[in-house]
């Protein structure tokens, strides 16, 4: 199994990317805003299997095949240091809007909000380089089982992001109320988002691939 304190760099790196802005924090917080908690809920379940299915897809292979082939777990890596660089500079450049500042949806029944929720994440760049890039990182042959580690990290990571999620969707209209009313916090979180983006984005980078 994963060492503990792997276990918890690798849960602190989920919780820094389930609170960086992204596609599920502007979907979830915006149907909030214009539909209710009820219909957040949904939305979060949807985006709950997402979850799963990129679980799944790297434990069933994905991380063994990286771990197994260095070019390509260099170039992933390479990819996903990138991509993080790229969101972080949409997060600081001039003009950029926070997360927080919610789109209008119309009203969707139960079925559409829960299969816009699993389509949102599974779709969505900013998970799929965490599973393909940063998730890597934190399994090593040397502690058995690839598949169990994979498992392990995955449900940690579903677990941490389904709680800040759920806290994005139940607080919604006091979070949005509250930075409309605090536009120099809301300049200020993108800045900070933007910060942890590239610190992950480095760490990254200056990572050694693992092996046996």
């Amino acid at each position: 199994m994963v060492p503990l304190n792997d276990w918890l760099l690798f849960a602190a790196a989920a919780l820094f990317v389930a609170i960086t802005p992204g596609p599920n924090m502007v979907y979830l917080l915006s149907r909030s805003l214009c539909q209710g908690k009820r219909a957040g809920v949904i939305s979060l379940m949807g985006v709950v299997v997402g979850f799963l299915a990129h679980m799944f897809a790297a434990a069933v292979g994905l991380t063994a095949l990286f771990m197994a082939v260095p070019l390509a777990y260099e170039l992933l890596k390479w990819a996903g240091a990138a991509y993080l660089l790229y969101l972080a500079w949409q997060s600081v450049k001039p003009g950029a809007r926070s997360p927080f500042e919610a789109q209008d949806l119309p009203a969707d029944p139960p079925r559409k909000l829960f299969l816009m929720g699993f389509f949102t994440n599974l779709l969505n760049p900013k998970i799929a380089v965490f599973y393909l890039s940063i998730f890597p990182q934190f399994v090593s042959p040397a502690h058995g089982s690839v598949f169990a580690q994979s498992v392990q990290l995955g449900l940690t990571q579903i677990v941490v992001s389904c709680c800040v999620n759920l806290g994005i969707v139940l607080s919604a209209a006091r979070l949005a109320l509250w930075f409309a009313r605090s536009p120099r916090w809301l300049a200020a979180q993108r800045y900070v988002m933007g910060t942890v983006l590239a610190a992950l984005a480095v760490r990254l980078a200056m990572e050694q691939r693992r092996t046996a």
